[in-house]
Order: C-alpha cells, then structure tokens, then sequence
C-alpha cells in the first residue's frame, strides 16, 4: 500500500499521508509553513471543534443541512472531543503552524477535513455506500474562516480563564487569607524604597498580596462579558452572506449551554472580526496581575534573603541545591519561576498589542498569533498561581525573633512622637539612636519630658501596627 494518497482541490492534487484524517489545504499549509514546528494550542483546537460541533447543530435545526450528515459531523466531532487532544497521536492531525496565513484559513479547514474525513467514515459505514461530506459545503456551512477564528479566540481564551485560571487564583487568594490570618499577631518592620519604615502586622502585607489578586479576579470577570460576545454568524466581512438569519442567536446559545459561558453574538460583526479588542483587554488584566505577581514573588525573595547576610525574616521550603560550586546554598526557585512566567506574560502583551493593530479594514490579519500567545499567557499566569499556592507559600518558616529584635531597635518609631515633640525634634532623636545604636526609648526619656512608660506605650510596635484598634 501506498504511504499516501492524491487528495484534490480548488488548486489541483496533492499528495496526503494514508494514514491522515486531514486534507489537501491542511497539506499544503503544511508545505507553506514548514519552517515552524509550533502548532496551534490544543486549547484553541478543541474550543475550534466546539464551534463546528454547534454550527452543524444550529444549521440542523434550521433545516440548512442534510440531517443524516448533520448527525455524522456532530458526532465526529464528539468522538475527538471525548479524546485527550494532548495525545500526540492525535495532535497529529491538527498540525498547521501558529505562523500561518493570518485569518486562521488553514486552521478552520484543517478542523473542517479532519471532521469531514471521520463523519465520512461513520456515515458510510451506517448507511453501507460511499457518502460524501464536503468541508466546505458540509462541516463549514454558513460559516467562514474570517468569524469561526476570531470566535473560536474569544472562546477559547474565556473558556480557559473559567475552567482554569479562576480555580488557580481562588486557590492562591484562599492560600493567602489563611497566612495573612495566622501571621495577624506578627509585628515586622514596614520597608519603603527598600528602607526602614513605620511597623506592619506581617498579616497584614500578606493580606495586601491577597487583595491584588482578588481586585485582578474582579478584572478578569469584567472583561469577560465582553469577551464572550462574538462574530459568529459574520461570515465573510462580517454581513454574514450565506448563512441563515437566526444561525447567530442559535449557535451561541447552543454553545453557551454546551461550555456554561454567558455566550452572545456581538452587535457589530465585523469590529470583532476585524479587531480582537476584547481578547486583548482580557490579556491587559492578566499583565496587571503578573506584575502583581512579580511584587508578590520578589517581596518573598526579600525576606528570605541571607540567610546571615540578608533580611531573613522568613525561610522558603528548601526544594533543590542552589548552587553547583558554592555547597550548601539554597535559593528561592519558586519565585523565581513565578517571575520568570510572568515576564513572559508582559512580553505576550507587547506582541498581542502590535497583532491588534493588524486589522486591515474588515480583516485582522494576526489570528493565529493573538490566540497562541493570549492562551500561553492565560497558561502561564495560571502556572505561576498554582506554583506560588501549592511551593512558594507552604511549608514557610518565620524568624519572629529577629522580626523582634529588628522592630524593636527600628528609629523610625519615633514618628509617632511627631504629635508629642515635632518633627525637628523627633528626628533628632532617630538620628542620635541610629548613630550610637541604642534604643530609642532611652534617648526620649533624656531629651523629652515624657516618661519611659508613656514612651513604652506610644512606641507600642503592635499599637504603631494597628492604630485604629480598640
């Protein structure tokens, strides 16, 4: 047998692997783009599949379409649904390249193959004669590359968020709220431009990360009703040619059922097709939180920094050896791959702002691009939230004492003298404690009229931390 097969279209024959369920435009998408190896993410293709799956259904119950082919594409589509698309063997067959032509074409008709091919088989095999079912005629009726791909950006990214990234930022938030209630009673050293500063409960820094990531959380739940109002239905330039005139209402509601997203056609077609605003505001929220989340991981970098030379105020779990000549080192890896993820995600943000503005009247032409990297960013800050609840917070060991001592000898307490004495004064003093190291108490009680124990209970750390509590 031959390893494989002549696979003809609107440009002629072209030699197909025998054993590929794809067709003659995904070959040759292959052949034009084979200088990049990165396929399009599986989170994209199986979001693609649930389009072609609700589009067939729609048309279904329009009358639009032959109901027996109807059937077969469906359940197709069901049968690489039901499949882990991660399986290598599978992917196979959805292999075009993110750096192809910019609409999404070869992506929407490498689905539109693939489907057909399967319901082919099924179809002929249930009735015993050869059937037909066309990609283009059958799988992509009433539909064009130019609203399936933008659509199936949008879902693909909302569905990502939901599914995936609001039960990692609610893990992370929860995480933080437990630490910032069990660190409540803890008095540290409060830092401004790295430098000493008033005190501060460590619950209550802790608590600080907690409230970034849940103002992010509120963003990102914003911005997906927007994000999940979309062009399908468009077709070409977003007139929507060719397709019936409910086919919009009834496709995203059979997709809002099948994936539990708040799914709408988008009132002006072609400002979606054209432009992927909303997906690019969703990424503008993901940015704000990965530089929430680079704060987060070098502020915890901060203090388990030492652990002689450093701050010291906590101890990151030991993971792995830190140094391949210096024994016994330890770093903070996890923060570091936490920031690491994250600056890649501000990087994505530069390339989907560029890929944007790359809508040439009724057309972006940058698709495949603002899919990939607003799903590897959504990967990625998602990563980054599991890692930093799961290794970077668990197991951390606080030094109380130095916290302690530290707070203790801090001059800066003298701010809350500034009422008592003046500024001018009360900066005196912090000088002259700073300079001969003694505590600044002492030096109050020779140089004001104010007695030791009304200096103990104005310099109170825990009051200075909590000046509102009763």
């Amino acid at each position: 047998m031959a390893d494989f097969r002549i696979e003809k279209d609107s440009m002629g024959a072209i030699k197909v692997p025998q054993d590929a369920w794809y067709g003659s435009q995904t070959q040759r998408a292959i052949e034009n783009f084979d200088y990049s190896p990165n396929p399009m993410p599986t989170s994209f293709i199986r979001s693609l599949i649930e389009i072609k799956r609700a589009a067939t259904l729609a048309n279904k119950s329009l009358s639009e379409i032959d109901s027996s082919k109807a059937v077969a594409i469906k359940d197709a589509c069901d049968f690489l649904l039901n499949r882990n698309l991660s399986n290598e063997k599978l992917m196979a067959n959805f292999p075009v390249s993110i750096y192809q032509t910019g609409s999404g074409t070869s992506s929407n008709m490498n689905a539109n193959e693939v489907i057909a091919h399967l319901a082919e088989q099924q179809l002929s095999k249930q009735q015993g004669d050869a059937v037909n079912i066309h990609p283009n005629d059958d799988v992509n009726y009433g539909q064009s590359s130019n609203d399936v791909i933008p659509s199936c950006v949008q879902l693909s990214l909302a569905s990502y968020c939901v599914d995936y990234f609001l039960p990692a930022i609610d893990q992370a938030i929860a995480k933080l709220n437990n630490l910032a209630e069990q660190y409540r009673d803890i008095i540290k050293t409060g830092r401004t431009h790295l430098m000493d500063a008033m005190p501060i409960s460590l619950g209550e820094e802790v608590a600080t990360w907690a409230f970034q990531l849940s103002e992010s959380r509120e963003r990102v739940i914003g911005s997906l009703g927007r994000l999940t109002q979309i062009p399908l239905g468009g077709t070409a330039v977003g007139t929507g040619i060719n397709r019936h005139p409910q086919f919009p209402e009834k496709v995203c509601e059979l997709l809002s059922e099948r994936l539990s997203l708040p799914i709408k056609p988008c009132k002006n077609f072609s400002s979606r097709m054209s432009a992927q605003s909303p997906t690019l505001e969703m990424h503008g929220q993901l940015k704000v939180l990965a530089t929430d989340v680079i704060k987060i991981a070098n502020d915890l970098r901060w203090m388990n920094s030492g652990p002689n030379q450093g701050l010291g105020e906590l101890q990151l779990k030991a993971l792995q050896p830190g140094s391949s000549i210096m024994p016994s080192k330890v770093n903070p890896v996890i923060p570091e791959s936490i920031a690491m993820m994250c600056a890649q995600v501000l990087g994505n943000d530069v390339t989907l702002s560029v890929a944007n503005q790359s809508g040439n009247f009724q057309l972006n032409v940058m698709l495949p691009l603002i899919a990939a990297k607003s799903l590897e960013s959504a990967e990625l800050i998602t990563s980054s939230l599991i890692a930093l609840a799961e290794k970077g917070l668990s197991d951390i060991s606080v030094n109380e004492a130095k916290l302690k001592s530290s707070v203790s000898k801090n001059p800066i307490l003298i701010t809350a003298l500034n009422k008592k004495i003046g500024y001018e004064k009360a900066a005196k003093i912090a000088k002259q404690a700073l300079a001969e190291g003694r505590n600044i108490i002492d030096i109050a009680v020779e140089q004001t009229d104010l007695s030791e124990q009304e200096l103990s209970e104005l310099l109170d750390p825990k009051k200075l931390a909590f000046p509102f509590d009763d």
